[in-house]
């Protein structure tokens, strides 16, 4: 953290918080902070590809990062999709999704989870076989941006190197941004990323209420 983010960390982030002043003193610190934040955003004006990764047991991260694919095709850039371990069933999001058409690239590659499955060498040479199509992406100028969905799964299992996807990330366009999603994403990844959130699960519906999975909620 350097000068400008403390001075915006001491400053606060206004309303209730904070000291309490008169209606006055918050508008004077108030533009105090804004004159910080100014400051910060003249001197970060770099931009490159992101690796972004969504982790955690929580419910939220394939989530998330199709929040990041819808986004991104508002823009008019194309975007690319690769489901590593889910597949056995078509969700709500690639339906609604196919408005957009040559824009966007979906490929399930799974076929359920593995007690669903229970067939570790099939399940093997499906991750292969998404991790080529992966490769593809990662190589192509084309799709602004590629998520991976459920590969840190993958690579928990012993299904895919980390070394290799390492590889695949450093050698992918300057500007293209790469979404890794799955729960036990390995530390050296996380090392690697530039912006990482953990999904931490506090209440699930199956878990304490018996709730089973809804469409709209879950697919």
């Amino acid at each position: 953290m350097n000068d400008l983010d403390q001075n915006a960390a001491e400053i606060g982030m206004g309303g209730h918080l904070g000291p309490k002043t008169n209606e006055e003193g918050y508008r004077q610190r108030m533009k105090q902070r804004k004159e910080v934040q100014q400051k910060r955003l003249e001197e970060r004006q770099r931009e490159k590809g992101l690796t972004i990764i969504f982790s955690g047991n929580g419910k939220g991260k394939t989530t998330a990062a199709l929040g990041m694919a819808l986004r991104t095709l508002g823009h008019g850039e194309r975007v690319a999709i690769v489901q590593f371990i889910k597949g056995g069933w078509e969700p709500g999001e690639a339906k609604a999704l196919k408005v957009f058409g040559k824009n966007l690239s979906w490929h399930a590659f799974g076929e359920g989870f593995t007690w669903e499955t229970q067939d570790r060498i099939r399940d093997q040479q499906l991750v292969a076989n998404a991790w080529q199509q992966s490769l593809g992406y990662l190589q192509d100028c084309t799709h602004k941006l590629l998520i991976l969905d459920e590969i840190n799964v993958a690579m928990k299992l012993g299904y895919l190197p980390l070394e290799e996807v390492l590889q695949g990330l450093n050698r992918r366009p300057p500007m293209k941004h790469v979404v890794l999603t799955g729960r036990g994403a390995p530390e050296a990844l996380i090392e690697h990323a530039d912006l990482v959130t953990e999904m931490k699960l506090i209440r699930h519906p199956f878990r304490e209420k018996g709730i089973k999975a809804q469409a709209g909620v879950e697919f």
